[in-house]
């Protein structure tokens, strides 16, 4: 059953995981992206960000 939600809560935010993170050429960063990155998803759920160069 905690699969299942960690399964519908991941879903839905289009980046989720740290190897989809990678192919978009993001890199993982807790709490928030550095001044020259931007979001572009979660890796591990809402602390941790995916993050991209400008």
């Amino acid at each position: 059953l905690l699969a299942l939600l960690f399964l519908v809560l991941f879903a839905g935010s289009g980046i989720s995981g740290p190897l989809s993170c990678h192919r978009k050429r993001g890199v993982c960063f807790p709490i928030r992206c550095p001044g020259h990155m931007r979001q572009i998803g979660t890796c591990f759920g809402r602390p941790v960000k995916c993050c991209r160069s400008w």
